[in-house]
Protein backbone atom coordinates (compact mmCIF):
# COMPACT_ATOMS: atom_id res chain seq x y z
CA UNK A 1 0.00 0.00 0.00
CA UNK A 2 1.33 3.39 -0.99
CA UNK A 3 0.84 6.16 1.54
CA UNK A 4 0.61 9.62 0.09
CA UNK A 5 1.71 12.67 2.09
CA UNK A 6 -1.83 14.04 2.07
CA UNK A 7 -3.09 10.89 3.80
CA UNK A 8 -0.42 11.24 6.45
CA UNK A 9 -1.46 14.82 7.19
CA UNK A 10 -5.11 13.81 7.39
CA UNK A 11 -4.22 10.99 9.79
CA UNK A 12 -2.19 13.35 11.99
CA UNK A 13 -5.03 15.86 12.05
CA UNK A 14 -7.49 13.17 13.16
CA UNK A 15 -5.43 11.81 16.04
CA UNK A 16 -6.68 13.07 19.43
CA UNK A 17 -3.33 14.43 20.56
CA UNK A 18 -1.46 15.60 17.51
CA UNK A 19 0.57 18.03 19.64
CA UNK A 20 3.98 16.84 20.76
CA UNK A 21 3.85 15.12 24.11
CA UNK A 22 5.77 16.68 26.97
CA UNK A 23 7.54 14.27 29.29
CA UNK A 24 9.07 16.40 32.02
CA UNK A 25 8.08 19.23 34.31
CA UNK A 26 11.11 21.26 33.28
CA UNK A 27 10.40 20.89 29.57
CA UNK A 28 6.76 21.86 29.99
CA UNK A 29 7.57 24.86 32.17
CA UNK A 30 10.26 25.97 29.72
CA UNK A 31 7.67 25.86 26.94
CA UNK A 32 5.30 27.96 29.08
CA UNK A 33 8.02 30.54 29.73
CA UNK A 34 8.87 30.66 26.02
CA UNK A 35 5.22 31.26 25.13
CA UNK A 36 5.04 34.04 27.70
CA UNK A 37 8.13 35.67 26.16
CA UNK A 38 6.48 35.50 22.74
CA UNK A 39 3.33 37.09 24.16
CA UNK A 40 5.46 39.79 25.76
CA UNK A 41 7.11 40.57 22.44
CA UNK A 42 3.73 40.71 20.69
CA UNK A 43 2.37 42.99 23.40
CA UNK A 44 5.25 45.43 23.80
CA UNK A 45 6.70 45.46 20.28
CA UNK A 46 4.26 44.24 17.63
CA UNK A 47 1.13 45.76 19.15
CA UNK A 48 2.95 49.04 19.82
CA UNK A 49 3.76 49.49 16.14
CA UNK A 50 0.86 47.83 14.33
CA UNK A 51 -2.10 48.37 16.67
CA UNK A 52 -4.32 45.74 15.04
CA UNK A 53 -6.88 43.32 16.39
CA UNK A 54 -4.96 40.45 14.80
CA UNK A 55 -2.05 41.10 17.15
CA UNK A 56 -4.44 41.21 20.13
CA UNK A 57 -5.84 37.83 19.02
CA UNK A 58 -2.30 36.45 18.75
CA UNK A 59 -1.45 37.68 22.25
CA UNK A 60 -4.55 35.93 23.59
CA UNK A 61 -3.55 32.71 21.81
CA UNK A 62 -0.04 32.90 23.29
CA UNK A 63 -1.46 33.46 26.77
CA UNK A 64 -3.68 30.41 26.34
CA UNK A 65 -0.67 28.36 25.25
CA UNK A 66 1.25 29.59 28.29
CA UNK A 67 -1.54 28.44 30.59
CA UNK A 68 -1.79 25.06 28.86
CA UNK A 69 1.94 24.37 29.22
CA UNK A 70 1.84 25.52 32.87
CA UNK A 71 -1.11 23.20 33.51
CA UNK A 72 0.82 20.34 31.93
CA UNK A 73 3.80 21.05 34.16
CA UNK A 74 1.56 21.04 37.26
CA UNK A 75 -0.02 17.76 36.22
CA UNK A 76 3.33 16.12 35.50
CA UNK A 77 4.56 17.37 38.87
CA UNK A 78 1.48 15.88 40.56
CA UNK A 79 2.05 12.58 38.79
CA UNK A 80 5.70 12.51 39.91
CA UNK A 81 4.50 13.07 43.48
CA UNK A 82 2.00 10.22 42.99
CA UNK A 83 -1.00 12.51 43.61
CA UNK A 84 -2.60 11.31 40.35
CA UNK A 85 -2.39 8.00 38.52
CA UNK A 86 -2.14 9.21 34.93
CA UNK A 87 -2.10 12.45 32.99
CA UNK A 88 -5.51 13.52 31.62
CA UNK A 89 -5.64 13.79 27.84
CA UNK A 90 -8.37 16.37 27.33
CA UNK A 91 -8.22 20.05 28.32
CA UNK A 92 -11.45 20.14 30.34
CA UNK A 93 -10.39 17.05 32.31
CA UNK A 94 -7.00 18.66 32.97
CA UNK A 95 -8.72 21.73 34.41
CA UNK A 96 -11.10 19.74 36.62
CA UNK A 97 -8.22 17.58 37.85
CA UNK A 98 -6.25 20.66 38.86
CA UNK A 99 -9.33 22.17 40.49
CA UNK A 100 -9.56 19.12 42.74
CA UNK A 101 -5.80 18.93 43.39
CA UNK A 102 -5.47 22.61 44.26
CA UNK A 103 -8.92 23.29 45.73
CA UNK A 104 -7.42 25.39 48.54
CA UNK A 105 -5.14 27.49 46.30
CA UNK A 106 -7.06 30.60 45.21
CA UNK A 107 -4.39 31.69 42.71
CA UNK A 108 -4.59 28.39 40.81
CA UNK A 109 -8.40 28.40 40.83
CA UNK A 110 -8.48 32.02 39.65
CA UNK A 111 -5.99 31.20 36.90
CA UNK A 112 -8.03 28.25 35.69
CA UNK A 113 -11.22 30.31 35.49
CA UNK A 114 -9.25 33.05 33.74
CA UNK A 115 -8.04 30.48 31.19
CA UNK A 116 -11.64 29.50 30.52
CA UNK A 117 -12.49 33.15 29.92
CA UNK A 118 -9.53 33.56 27.56
CA UNK A 119 -10.64 30.52 25.57
CA UNK A 120 -14.17 31.92 25.30
CA UNK A 121 -12.80 35.26 24.08
CA UNK A 122 -10.59 33.49 21.58
CA UNK A 123 -13.48 31.48 20.10
CA UNK A 124 -16.04 34.27 20.19
CA UNK A 125 -17.24 36.33 17.28
CA UNK A 126 -15.52 39.70 17.40
CA UNK A 127 -15.58 43.20 15.94
CA UNK A 128 -12.70 45.53 15.22
CA UNK A 129 -12.62 49.19 16.22
CA UNK A 130 -10.06 51.98 15.90
CA UNK A 131 -7.38 49.83 14.32
CA UNK A 132 -3.99 51.51 13.76
CA UNK A 133 -4.67 53.86 16.69
CA UNK A 134 -3.85 53.85 20.39
CA UNK A 135 -7.35 52.74 21.39
CA UNK A 136 -7.54 49.68 19.12
CA UNK A 137 -10.36 47.51 20.45
CA UNK A 138 -11.41 43.93 19.86
CA UNK A 139 -15.02 43.54 20.95
CA UNK A 140 -15.69 39.86 21.69
CA UNK A 141 -19.34 38.83 21.73
CA UNK A 142 -19.80 35.99 24.21
CA UNK A 143 -23.09 34.24 24.93
CA UNK A 144 -24.26 36.56 27.70
CA UNK A 145 -21.79 39.44 27.65
CA UNK A 146 -19.54 41.61 25.53
CA UNK A 147 -15.88 42.12 26.38
CA UNK A 148 -13.91 44.99 24.88
CA UNK A 149 -10.25 43.96 24.75
CA UNK A 150 -8.01 47.00 24.55
CA UNK A 151 -4.26 47.44 24.90
CA UNK A 152 -4.70 48.21 28.60
CA UNK A 153 -6.86 45.13 29.21
CA UNK A 154 -4.55 42.81 27.29
CA UNK A 155 -1.67 44.19 29.41
CA UNK A 156 -3.63 43.21 32.54
CA UNK A 157 -4.21 39.76 31.04
CA UNK A 158 -0.47 39.44 30.45
CA UNK A 159 0.30 40.45 34.04
CA UNK A 160 -2.23 37.92 35.35
CA UNK A 161 -0.66 35.18 33.25
CA UNK A 162 2.82 36.12 34.43
CA UNK A 163 1.67 35.98 38.08
CA UNK A 164 0.11 32.54 37.48
CA UNK A 165 3.32 31.26 35.89
CA UNK A 166 5.43 32.53 38.80
CA UNK A 167 3.08 30.76 41.23
CA UNK A 168 3.35 27.53 39.22
CA UNK A 169 7.14 27.81 39.43
CA UNK A 170 6.93 28.13 43.24
CA UNK A 171 4.74 25.03 43.42
CA UNK A 172 7.08 23.03 41.21
CA UNK A 173 10.17 24.04 43.20
CA UNK A 174 8.68 22.79 46.48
Amino acid sequence: MVVFPVQIYIFLALTPDSAPEVHSVKESFTNAAAELRRAEHLLYVSLKYTRTVDVIKNVIERLISTFEFAIDSLLIHAKEQKRIEELPAYPRVKITTLETLYATDPLILDGLSFLTTLKKISKARFDRAQEYRRHVTMTAHLDNQTIEVTIDLISEYYAKTETFLKHVLQIIKQ
